[in-house]
């Protein structure tokens, strides 16, 4: 038996419409599409039907009600495979973190199960390991090209041997599919990845993401590709569509808030800071904090934390210890490789004041809706009180489209804030995230405006056509500058981090009311302060491949980083710059440098990214994708091009047993509400009326079809 086809038979068999057995295969299908279009496009709809199925033990086929999916299993028995915990160890030595993640997963049915958990990791995160246990055996993953290890994991999985895949979504969105998990066994999964601490502000950090938020998809669904891929573990709770092809990859069913919250999540932190530290703080989470030294501390949870939002560690050095460089290196495969942190000295002069044009944008989609809004409804009315009387600003905010609260920039006066102001109170969240249409609106293209041009982005980013929006970035971009702000528990950090690179701004992240107003101090420093320009790094070692290849503009605060592959390692690296009218220098001497395991996967991660963002505008992307892939195998890495697959070589499930699928839930991020993201006339995840109407009118085609095909066989 296919599972495949009794799962969308039995979908068909317990819903009203009547389609007669003679009906031809082209009808059935289109049967299938249509009933799908008007009873789960729709994000409320398509998420309670998948949550029916992952929530609810039906004991015969007739208890399903319409628009609930049935997966037929032994016994007449329907029933959930089970993410029991997430074990989390970081090991932080300087300027780099290395994390391994434990997922253990728990078949409590009487059947074999295949399950397929959608979950986040850092947007700059290495990812090279991956360890699959099954008792006190352990596999280890290896990595290969994308098509190829999805072969090695089907044909393992139809063997019947354990196997686990793990791919890539986006840099900051995984899927670990793990097959043949037996009646009451218990699988863990474990991944390693490395990424570089953050420095701003004085402050060093490190964000460690639980859950992945429900995404918005637009375009039009392709029913080609769902009719072509619905037994490729793609059942996401949003269909594919032209804008967003692998949307139903990106799009976990997502657990109602009625229910009780899933996946615990446990951590453990060594930290090794290198540098005697004034504090240790935990954002939004309570730790318990050991203090061994002042530059090393252990640190965990105090109470139980459930995957639904993000964790942040901030630990500040004590005054006259904070770093000026610090430079890491390793040698892997014959090249010597270097990472480079700068912090000059002296960015922090004003100068003179300047004339500027603010436009700020405001995302007020379902998604917001709650403390997310409230955040963003402060720090955007902080920033305009903090205009001055040279500036001009404008309001822009957006769900389903965009609008601009005035036409163009007004004068920063009072009579206008005041205005502005009253107006951001009045508005509400609701609506898709249609943030490609708010950048239409506030990039305006022009290469030489008379004043400096600044955006301020204020979202959550919970978009799925995240190529499509840099793409229009570097398009309409001209001379202005993308400061992007994140705002709530979860943000999409890939959007937000990428979006102010290519808008040569920088990112900021809100995550409480608490914050906003430190947080608009940092930003506004930037925005305020002049910025070191023309930047490049040199060095007398010959042959360098440098990332980023040209390093952006550095403000007040915003260190430099570097990574370098050198083919020999040279006795200084200097970095040059024009601030305020004068070219600096700074000198870093090599033989000061500390190595580091890893150094070399930093730089092949960076150049991934690099190459990624190329692809977005390249007319050819074949040679892009092939060095993507010959960087990624080389340096055994995940990305959008290979993915690690371990598989064991023992036979578990006999062949005569089938073999059933299960999509595990995510939490809804903390503070999000549900009805405003998926349930009434406020769905930030598709633009469902438009589905909705096109199902309307196909329906109407396919009733006219399956009205003649009976005439017809009447005859």
């Amino acid at each position: 038996m296919k599972r495949e086809k009794t799962r969308w038979t039995a979908y068909l068999q317990q819903n009203t419409y009547a389609i007669p057995k003679q009906t031809p295969g082209l009808l059935l299908i289109t049967s299938l599409v249509l009933h799908f279009l008007v009873v789960s496009v729709t994000p409320g709809w398509a998420n309670e039907t998948l949550s029916s199925l992952d929530n609810k033990i039906y004991s015969s086929p007739g208890e399903v009600k319409q628009g609930e999916l049935l997966i037929t299993q032994k016994e007449d028995q329907y029933t959930a495979l089970e993410l029991n915990k997430t074990d989390v160890n970081i090991q932080i030595s300087g300027m780099i973190s290395t994390t391994t993640v434990r997922q253990e997963f728990i078949n409590n049915d009487q059947n074999w199960l295949e399950g397929i958990y959608v979950f986040p990791l850092p947007d700059e995160s290495s990812v090279h390991m991956l360890k699959m246990h099954i008792g006190e055996r352990v596999i280890n993953g290896e990595i290969h090209e994308k098509k190829q290890a999805r072969s090695i994991y089907q044909q393992a999985k139809k063997e019947g041997k354990k196997t686990t895949l793990v791919e890539q979504e986006r840099p900051n969105i995984f899927t670990a599919t793990i097959a043949n998990i037996g009646p009451g066994e218990k699988v863990i999964v474990e991944i390693g990845y490395q990424e570089i601490v953050s420095y701003r502000d004085g402050t060093f950090s490190i964000r460690f993401p639980m859950v992945v938020g429900p995404r918005y998809i637009p375009g039009t669904p392709n029913f080609q590709t769902e009719l072509e891929t619905i037994n490729v573990n793609e059942n996401g709770w949003a269909l594919n569509t032209d804008q967003v092809p692998d949307a139903s990859r990106i799009t976990p069913p997502v657990r109602k808030p009625d229910l009780r919250l899933v996946n615990q999540v446990n951590l453990s932190i060594d930290l090794s800071s290198g540098i005697p530290l004034e504090s240790v703080r935990s954002l939004y989470h309570s730790i318990h904090t050991d203090k061994k030294t002042d530059d090393h501390f252990l640190i965990s949870f105090t109470n139980t934390v459930w995957a639904d939002r993000d964790f942040v560690l901030e630990w500040l050095p004590k005054i006259g210890s904070e770093p000026q460089a610090a430079l890491f290196t390793e040698y892997f495969k014959g090249e010597h490789y270097a990472l480079l942190m700068l912090m000059p000295p002296g960015l922090e002069t004003s100068g003179p004041e300047l004339s500027r044009d603010v436009i700020f944008v405001l995302d007020v989609s379902g998604s917001m809706a709650g403390p997310s809004l409230k955040q963003a409804k402060n720090a955007l009315t902080l920033a305009i009180s903090r205009l001055k009387p040279k500036d001009r600003f404008k309001i822009i905010f957006f769900n389903d489209k965009a609008r601009a609260i005035f036409p163009k920039p007004l004068p920063a006066d009072r009579k206008n804030i005041n205005h502005a102001i009253h107006s951001i109170t009045k508005l509400q969240a609701q609506g898709g995230t249609n943030i490609k249409d708010a950048l239409k609106l506030a990039l305006d293209g022009h290469s030489r405006h008379e004043r400096i041009r600044q955006v301020i982005f204020l979202t959550d980013g919970s978009v799925g056509n995240e190529d499509d929006c840099f793409g229009l970035i570097q398009k309409r971009l001209g001379d202005s500058r993308l400061f992007t702000v994140g705002i709530g528990s979860a943000p999409n950090s890939f959007f937000m981090t990428r979006a102010a690179e290519f808008g040569r701004g920088t990112f900021t992240y809100i995550g409480k009311v608490s914050e906003v107003q430190e947080k608009m101090d940092g930003l506004f420093t930037r925005l305020n302060s002049q910025s070191m320009t023309d930047v490049y790094l040199e060095n007398e070692s010959g042959k360098t491949e440098q990332y980023p290849e040209r390093i952006p503009d550095m403000y007040a605060a915003e260190p430099l980083l570097a990574s370098l592959q050198l083919n020999k390692m040279p006795k200084e690296l200097t970095v040059r710059g024009n601030f305020d009218g004068q070219v600096r220098t700074y000198k870093i001497q090599t033989h000061k440098n500390s190595e580091r395991q890893g150094v070399a996967r930093f730089w092949a991660r960076k150049k991934i990214r690099s190459l990624m963002n190329q692809l977005v505008l390249a007319k050819e992307k074949a040679p892009v994708q092939k060095n993507v892939l010959e960087t990624a195998l080389h340096h055994k890495l995940v990305s959008r091009y290979t993915s690690l697959v371990a598989v064991e070589q023992k036979i578990s499930r006999p062949q005569e047993a089938s073999l059933l699928e299960k999509n595990i839930e995510v939490n809804l991020p903390h503070g999000w509400q549900y009805n405003s993201v998926f349930g009434g006339n406020a769905k930030t995840a598709t633009p469902a009326k438009m589905f909705r109407i096109t199902g309307i009118i196909l329906l109407c085609s396919s009733v006219v079809l399956i009205l003649r095909s009976r005439k017809k066989a009447l005859r």
